[in-house]
C-alpha cells in the first residue's frame, strides 16, 4: 500500500495572519510539518497543494511535489467540502495522509501507529481520523447534553466523547471524493492525547505550541 502525505495550506488566515509561514522555533509550521512527514517511514512520498507561492517554492525546496490551488477553493466563502473533494481530485496516489500543519505537536510515533492501525482495519474502516476525549460539562440550549444537573459527575466520570482535531486523517482518494471530507461514513476515531492534539487557531494556541514545541525538542 503507497500513502502519501497531503498537506494543504493557503494564504489569507483571517484568525492569525500568515500562521503557516510566520516565525516558530527557528523555523515555520509549514517547514517543520515537512521535515516531520520525511521522517515517517511509512509514507511514499509528500504532496503540499496551496494557492501561496512562498509556500509552493519552499515546499518543491524541501523535495515535496506542490500542487497550485485555483483561488476560488482557497478563499475563504468556499465550503470545506468542495475544497476537500478538489484536493483528492488533484492528488496522484491511492491513500492520502491529511496532515494539518497547524497541529505541531504530534509525535513521529503516533503518525506511524495511526498508519499502522489504518493498514491493521482497511477490512473494516473507511478512514482513520484523530481525535481527543472532551471532558468537559457541555450546554446545548441552555440545557446540559453530556450530564444530569441533578446528578453531576466528577470531570473525570463524564461520557467519553471524542473530538476531532484533524492532526492526522488517512483514507482513499476515492472515498475523499466521494463524501468530500477527509472522514468517511465508517470512521476509526483515532484517540490522542490532549497536548498533540492542539491546534492553533488563534495568537495564544501560537505561543502555547510553540512554548511546547521547544521544550520537547530540548528534551
Amino acid at each position: 500500500m503507497f500513502i502519501k502525505a497531503l498537506i494543504a495550506v493557503r494564504s489569507g488566515s483571517l484568525r492569525l495572519e500568515n500562521k503557516n509561514l510566520r516565525p516558530f522555533a527557528g523555523s515555520n509550521l509549514l517547514q517543520i510539518k515537512i521535515e516531520q512527514l520525511k521522517r515517517i517511514k511509512s509514507l511514499s512520498g509528500i504532496i503540499v497543494n496551496s494557492n501561496d507561492d512562498d509556500m509552493l517554492n519552499l515546499a518543491e525546496k524541501l523535495g515535496c511535489e506542490p500542487v497550485k490551488r485555483e483561488p476560488y477553493f482557497a478563499s475563504n466563502t468556499v465550503s470545506m467540502s468542495e475544497v476537500y473533494e478538489d484536493m483528492a481530485k488533484n492528488f496522484n496516489s491511492d491513500y492520502i495522509c491529511y496532515a494539518n500543519v497547524t497541529n505541531p505537536l504530534i509525535k513521529d510515533i503516533t503518525i506511524e501507529n495511526a498508519i499502522e492501525e489504518f493498514k491493521k482495519n482497511i477490512d473494516k474502516y473507511d478512514s482513520l481520523n484523530t481525535a481527543h476525549l472532551v471532558k468537559e460539562f457541555l450546554f446545548l440550549d441552555n440545557k446540559p447534553i453530556n450530564y444530569e444537573l441533578d446528578k453531576q459527575p466528577r470531570s473525570q466520570d463524564l461520557p467519553d466523547i471524542s473530538a476531532l482535531n484533524f492532526a492526522i486523517n488517512i483514507l482513499h482518494r476515492e472515498t475523499m471524493i466521494k463524501h468530500k471530507n477527509v472522514v468517511s461514513s465508517k470512521p476509526q476515531i483515532y484517540l490522542i492525547d490532549d497536548i498533540e492534539a492542539t491546534d492553533i487557531d488563534n495568537p495564544i494556541d501560537f505561543s502555547f505550541s510553540e512554548f511546547v514545541y521547544n521544550i520537547n525538542n530540548k528534551i
